[in-house]
């Protein structure tokens, strides 16, 4: 297999579309097109691991290593050894941060697993819903449909293959070189056609379109996006959910920290009392307490957590606890490995 091969399952699992427009996600250094045997996976490229590359031909790394602009590149600095280190060693490095903090199936739900929560939604949506309208020769619109459905078109909720469709009457003249599926060259049109319309989540965009027209009898496909209003529903910054049963406030924090393998570093509010409704977030999730009280979390639980937003915090009724960025992070590298040895069995991966 190729480097791209495992980049383009990431990059499926975690859409870059996704990523915050400040976020520097994607690859950083290397070429995609070589080989790929051996996989490091790392929350952050560290010297350490930048100076065992030999034999290593990709590491995925949650956190960027190239984050903000360079001035110069200096060997006998932290960025410019390790990047000496991978080209030195031919490894590319690409990072998954943002996409995997927003997308579903993500940072989000691990968190929200350790607890077992249920119903669990974003606490910030992120990610575009577009709508899809595509007119069809009758006959053909069951075939072009459901090419839409399988590319990813068509999700409402806990419902998919959702989709509108009318009849209708569609004109058109055939011009030189032209090589009409219905008509002739140089004679005005007119056919039976189905307005065809459905949901595509922006991310879906590139991948539905190929699809629309691979499907599509025409020569010339004619159809629209329009920008919707309401968010996706799938993706976003930070999860809430319900326990499965009412529970202190201070077991809930012991058994997320059991879980993370951490212990709690700032607490705000009550924790002798009993919860219900809880809203995590990794690494820095100070900014999202206002999302939190709004959607009626009784207790937060994330990585960073500064001064007046835990004093707001518990002062709204919310009980907040930080336990770390980099310990709310961590579960990126099992993750993200595990899911390659599923996906790759003959690949070797490596966790740091």
């Amino acid at each position: 297999m190729l480097r791209q091969d495992v980049v383009a399952f990431l990059d499926e699992r975690f859409p870059p579309a996704l990523a915050e427009p400040w976020d520097r996600s994607g690859l950083q250094v290397g070429p995609l097109s070589a080989p790929c045997r051996r996989v490091t996976v790392a929350l952050d490229l560290s010297l350490p691991l930048a100076s065992g590359l030999d034999g290593v031909d990709l590491v995925v790394t949650h956190h960027p290593l190239l984050f903000r602009p360079l001035e110069r590149v200096l060997p006998e600095t932290p960025s410019g050894a390790k990047l000496k280190a991978l080209l030195s060693a031919g490894t590319a490095l690409y990072a998954v941060h943002t996409p995997y903090d927003v997308a579903h199936g993500g940072l989000g739900e691990v968190l929200a697993a350790l607890l077992s929560l249920t119903d669990v939604r974003p606490l910030a949506p992120r990610g575009r819903l577009l709508k899809l309208v595509v007119f069809v020769p009758q006959g053909h619109e069951d075939a072009v449909a459901h090419a839409l459905f399988r590319a990813g078109a068509g999700g409402i909720g806990n419902y998919t293959h959702c989709s509108f469709r009318a009849p209708g009457t569609g004109t058109f003249l055939p011009g030189a070189g032209a090589r009409p599926f219905l008509g002739e060259v140089g004679r005005e049109e007119r056919a039976p056609e189905v307005r065809l319309e459905t949901v595509v989540p922006g991310e879906r965009v590139p991948a539905v379109l190929r699809a629309m027209k691979d499907a599509h009898p025409y020569e010339e496909v004619a159809y629209d996006l329009y920008p919707l209003e309401i968010p996706p529903g799938r993706h976003g910054l930070g999860r809430v959910g319900e326990l499965p049963e009412p529970m202190r406030a201070t077991e809930v924090v012991s058994a997320f920290g059991e879980g993370l393998r951490a212990e709690p570093r700032a607490v705000y509010g009550d924790l002798d009392r009993t919860v219900r409704r809880v809203a995590v977030c990794g690494g820095s999730g100070g900014s999202l307490v206002g999302e939190a009280l709004a959607a009626g979390a009784e207790l937060y639980l994330t990585g960073e957590l500064g001064y007046h937003d835990g004093l707001g915090a518990a002062e709204g009724g919310l009980a907040a606890v930080a336990f770390g960025h980099r310990e709310t992070e961590a579960p990126f590298v099992g993750h993200v490995a595990r899911l390659l040895r599923e996906r790759f069995p003959t690949l070797e991966v490596e966790e740091r």
